[in-house]
C-alpha cells in the first residue's frame, strides 16, 4: 500500500510539470525519421552539490550525462564492431535470448530505450515478421481440409485478417550520433516500415503515459545517472499489462569465471578499444561502469520499488549478463 501511495505521489509531481504530447512518428517541423524533443528537464533539480560515479571516478551528477554522451559519440562508428570483438560475438546470442523470452506477437508496440544502433528493434521487427508468416502458413494448412470449427473461426476473424495491426518499434536514445549510425544501418538493410528514431532521455521520456506494450533497455541503464527515475519513466509509458525488459551486464556467479572475466575485461577490452576504435578511455569507462552497477538481486529490488510486479531475472553466461523482466499492472 505504501509503495502504491509513493507511486501516486510521484505521478502527481510529474504530471504537474509535464506538458509533452508527441507520437513516435515525429513532430511538426522535424524530420519524419528522427524526432528530437524540445529541451526540458522536468527531473533536473539543483544537483551541483551531489556526486555520482563515472566508472570508478566520482563526478558531480550534472557532469555524468555529458561525459556519457561524449563516450558514445566517440565510439558510435565502431560500436557494433566493438560489441562483436569484446564479446566474441556472444552479445548476439544474449539479444536473441531477449527476443525469445519477449516472444512478441504482431501488433505489439515496442519502445527500445538507449537503443543506439537499433539492434533490439531490428531483431524485434524480424521476429514479428516471422510470427506473421508463421500464422499465414498455419492458416493456409488448416484451410486445405477445414473442419466446421475452422470455417466458423475464419468467418469470425475475416475482418482482422484483412487488416492486421502493424507492429512498431521506436528507438529512443539521448545520443544523436548513435541514432544516426543506427538509421544508416537500418536503411542499408532496407528496413524502414514500422521503425522510428527519437532523441530522448531515459530519465524523461518524450512520450505520453500508457503508450507501449514492451519497454526494453539493453546495456544502457548502467549509464543513466538516476536509475530509479529511468525505471519510473519506464512504468509510466507502458500500458497496463505492459512488460519491462532489461538486458545488462551483472555479477558473475562462478568465482573462477569471475576472475577470468575481470582479467579479460580490464586487460583486453581497453586494448581492443584502442586498436579498433582508437579510444582506450571510453572502453575503460565501460568496463568500470559494469562493476559499479547493482547485482542481480539489488537491481530486482529497484525494479520492484519502481512499481513493477512479477519481477524475475535470468542469468546468461554465468551471470556475465542478466535479463530482468517485470510487468505493469
Amino acid at each position: 500500500m505504501a509503495a502504491s501511495m509513493r507511486l501516486l505521489f510521484r505521478r502527481g509531481i510529474r504530471l504537474s510539470h509535464r506538458n509533452v504530447n508527441v507520437t513516435a512518428a515525429g513532430a511538426p517541423g522535424q524530420p519524419a525519421g528522427c524526432w528530437e524533443p524540445p529541451s526540458c528537464r522536468c527531473f533536473s533539480e539543483a544537483a551541483g552539490d551531489r556526486s555520482t560515479h563515472f566508472g570508478f571516478e566520482t563526478v558531480p551528477e550534472t557532469e555524468k550525462a555529458k561525459r556519457v554522451y561524449k563516450v558514445f559519440e566517440n565510439v558510435a562508428q565502431k560500436y557494433d564492431t566493438m560489441n562483436d570483438a569484446m564479446s566474441l560475438g556472444v552479445h548476439r546470442l544474449w539479444k536473441d535470448t531477449l527476443l525469445h523470452v519477449m516472444h512478441p506477437q504482431p501488433g505489439v508496440r515496442l519502445l527500445d530505450v538507449a537503443g543506439g544502433t537499433g539492434d533490439i528493434s531490428l531483431r524485434f521487427l524480424e521476429y514479428v515478421c516471422f510470427q506473421q508468416e508463421r500464422r499465414k502458413r498455419r492458416a493456409a494448412r488448416s484451410m486445405q481440409a477445414p473442419s466446421w470449427q475452422d470455417i466458423s473461426n475464419n468467418y469470425s476473424t475475416e475482418e482482422e485478417e484483412d487488416g492486421p495491426q502493424e507492429s512498431r518499434a521506436v528507438v529512443c536514445d539521448i545520443n544523436k550520433e548513435m541514432l544516426r549510425v543506427g538509421k544508416q544501418k537500418a536503411d542499408g538493410l532496407g528496413i524502414s516500415a514500422g521503425l522510428s528514431w527519437v532523441v530522448g532521455d531515459a530519465e524523461e521520456l518524450p512520450f505520453d503515459d500508457d503508450q507501449f506494450d514492451i519497454y526494453t533497455i539493453a546495456f544502457g541503464i548502467r549509464n543513466v545517472t538516476h536509475i530509479d527515475q529511468a525505471l519510473q519513466e519506464a512504468l509510466r509509458v507502458l500500458k497496463p499489462g505492459g512488460r519491462f525488459m532489461c538486458l545488462e551486464f551483472s555479477k558473475v556467479t562462478n568465482p573462477v569465471l569471475a576472475r577470468l572475466y575481470d582479467a579479460y575485461s580490464f586487460q583486453m577490452i581497453p586494448v581492443l578499444g584502442e586498436v579498433i576504435a582508437g579510444d582506450w578511455k571510453s572502453y575503460q569507462y565501460l568496463v568500470e561502469s559494469i562493476r559499479k552497477f547493482p547485482d542481480q538481486e539489488d537491481f530486482k529490488g529497484m525494479i520492484e520499488d519502481a512499481g513493477f510486479y512479477s519481477v524475475k531475472y535470468y542469468n546468461l553466461t554465468g551471470g556475465v549478463v542478466a535479463l530482468h523482466s517485470g510487468f505493469k499492472l
